[in-house]
């Protein structure tokens, strides 16, 4: 006889027997990990250590909801990444089968997008909005503060960057502007007035031209959740399995909506790792995840403590550095790897000699077998690294630096995408303005008269305002590129014809105003690649503003084009990845944690979580080098005290060394 087990913490009936399944899921996932995939009515709060197969768990989950007979269509998986949400549906299908592709997925920008196209009208937006992205918003703010005359005032105001971070802080944290202000930038504190006014022209400005920020999507669909009951109940109907990896990520924006989709039925399963919460510079929230059991009452906790990434002694020292946090779920990681090296603390005397002992070692273990690809080299900052590079040069060895320019973020690029933009909306003055000011003659009294006119209703795209518009602009250059865009709008032409027509119409221009044109021209050949695999312009658009590709064609390879390389990286930057050997530089209070971190007991401790982030990306080998006597510019003190967060960390934990010279050096 079948026996069933009626979990206390939830409505769902398990079977002990689970051949009704296609998966043996028992034979595939540990305990904890079989609990979290069998799960299926009810909150539920999946604690996943670093390591330790939350994409797997996750992955089995949807197959195991699909096979227990929840249709498809009922389930959304909420992500960061669109990479991210196509890997574990990918996953799934291999597992189960195509049914599996049914299922809704992807990150809450990409489904605020896809809901707001449905249900504009409701929030006061035509369905064919665009969506700026933050080099754009900052475009858009910049031309309001030049319009009410803040640009030209004698006292200093914000530039046009540093408004649209205080215009995304207030949304993201939902906290007012004048907090933000007096918090992140107290020295524009007298100037409030003026940006909160500026603030709200660009709200105004946003909405009379039919377009979004990145930050309007997740505002405008808490708006369309909250205010519109008959549309909440309706989404609730149907998704009624929702699952949110990487929680501990989240801003309070998206935590109201999963709150909001799960109102009727509270079936959300939230995947993530306090002890890995470091991006509230970005807006995320580290009570999201703390606050989840309190957010949906009866939620089940289910842990995941076995790793299958580091060796045991590597978990027994990070093991140590959070259990010294203030606030966390408790978890201690193991595994079945339990011999290696017990992680290294190497003083040193100077900044010169941490660069010269870290490309040393690094040679060392090329020779002993471990390719280059298999080490990284983390910190706290990016200025950090700056003179190991100039030894990793002087040693020929070939390094890769996470971060830089991003492809999109290129001007040649943000140039091709407003020709792209302005043919989907020809209402776009912020992509108009960007490309009148590309041709010779044109600066911005006039491109602002060109834009003023199109705000007033022509449609700069018809036959008969190139007559009009030319009055403004004398010269044949404007009806040119007006004749091209007209030539490229219509909608049979695929993206990628029209980004080739557009690249033989720029190719000129580019080569006129950049001395680097070859290399930007590779960057311009590669986007009309990307724009071949799309069959309409508005996909493609709507994809590049929410998640673009992030490298420029030249920084694909490292220099030399080496087989190998070292990877140089910010910890931020290194989350989610992984090496055998891993180097933490710079463990020094005033570098790591930063100074700047000592007015915060919440800052310091998410310092505390990113020094844990960065020791679990390494599966064997962990060095941790700190060289004293270091003298801080910035503040002019000489920084000389290892990392606090080394204090109480047992002996037998990590072993010390001294790095000395050898004579003659």
């Amino acid at each position: 006889m079948k026996k069933i087990t009626l979990k206390k913490s939830s409505l769902t009936l398990i079977t002990s027997d689970d051949s009704r399944f296609r998966i043996r899921y028992r034979d595939e996932l540990n305990e904890a990990q079989y609990e979290a995939a069998a799960h299926l009515d009810g909150p539920a709060l999946v604690v996943a250590g670093a390591g330790t197969g939350k994409t797997r768990t996750l992955t089995y989950r949807v197959a195991r909801l699909i096979e227990s007979g929840v249709h498809p269509e009922a389930v959304l998986l909420l992500t960061f990444t669109r990479k991210s949400a196509r890997e574990m549906l990918r996953r799934a299908a291999m597992l189960l089968d195509e049914r599996t592709e049914r299922v809704s997925g992807g990150t809450f920008h990409s489904f605020a997008n896809l809901t707001l196209r449905k249900y504009a009208g409701e929030v006061g937006y035509a369905s064919n909005f665009t969506i700026l992205d933050q080099g754009d918003s900052e475009d858009v703010i910049n031309l309001l503060r030049s319009r009410a005359g803040l640009a030209s005032k004698e006292k200093r105001f914000p530039k046009k960057q540093t408004l649209q971070r205080m215009y995304s802080a207030t949304v993201n944290t939902l906290t007012p502007l004048d907090i933000v202000i007096a918090r992140d930038f107290p020295q524009f504190a007298e100037q409030v007035d003026d940006i909160e006014g500026l603030a709200r022209a660009y709200v105004a400005y946003k909405r009379a031209n039919n377009i979004m920020d990145y930050d309007d999507l997740l505002v405008n669909l808490v708006t369309l959740l909250e205010q519109h009951e008959q549309i909440r109940r309706r989404m609730g109907e149907r998704y009624r399995y929702i699952m949110v990896d990487e929680y501990q990520d989240t801003n309070r924006l998206q935590a109201r909506i999963v709150r909001q989709l799960a109102s009727g039925h509270n079936n959300v399963m939230a995947v993530g790792d306090d002890a890995q919460s470091i991006y509230s510079f970005r807006g995320a929230n580290f009570r999201n995840i703390m606050d989840f059991p309190k957010d949906f009452e009866g939620t089940r906790i289910i842990t995941l403590e076995e790793n299958y990434r580091s060796t045991q002694p590597v978990l027994d020292f990070t093991n140590e550095i959070i259990r010294m946090a203030a606030e966390k779920y408790s978890k201690k990681l193991f595994t079945a790897r339990q011999e290696g090296m017990t992680p290294a603390l190497i003083s040193m005397e100077g900044e010169n000699t941490q660069s010269r002992f870290i490309a040393q070692q690094v040679l060392e273990l090329r020779e002993e077998g471990v390719p280059l690809k298999e080490m990284a080299v983390l910190f706290r900052a990016g200025y950090h690294s700056f003179d190991l590079e100039i030894e990793l040069a002087r040693c020929n060895i070939p390094y890769v630096k996470v971060g830089g320019l991003k492809l999109m973020e290129t001007a040649h690029i943000k140039d091709m995408l407003a020709y792209l933009r302005i043919i989907e909306n020809p209402k776009d003055v912020i992509s108009w303005t960007r490309i009148l000011l590309l041709l010779d003659g044109v600066g911005p009294v006039s491109a602002e008269r060109i834009t003023d006119e199109i705000t007033r209703g022509i449609n700069p795209l018809a036959d008969s305002a190139t007559q009009r518009l030319s009055q403004i602009v004398r010269g044949k250059e404007l009806p040119v590129m007006l004749d091209v865009l007209r030539e490229v709008a219509p909608e049979r032409i695929a993206p990628g014809d029209k980004v080739e027509r557009l690249l033989r119409y720029y190719t000129p221009i580019l080569k006129a105003r950049y001395d680097d044109h070859p290399k930007r021209l590779k960057d311009l050949e590669m986007f009309q690649t990307i724009a071949e695999r799309y069959g309409q312009l508005s996909i493609m658009l709507t994809d590049m503003a929410l998640e673009p590709p992030n490298e420029s064609v030249e920084d694909l390879v490292p220099e030399g084009h080496e087989d190998e390389f070292l990877t140089l990286s910010t910890i931020h930057s290194a989350k989610g990845l992984e090496w055998n050997t891993v180097f933490v530089m710079y463990l020094v209070d005033g570098r790591f944690p930063v100074t700047a971190a000592a007015d915060s007991f919440e800052a310091m401790e998410e310092e505390r979580r990113l020094f844990y982030v960065a020791c679990t990306r390494a599966k064997q080998r962990l060095y941790l080098t700190y060289p004293t006597n270091i003298f801080d510019r910035a503040t002019g003190t000489v920084l000389s005290k290892p990392s606090r967060f080394l204090d109480g960390i047992p002996e037998e934990l990590v072993e010390g060394f001294v790095v000395e010279k050898d004579e003659g050096y």
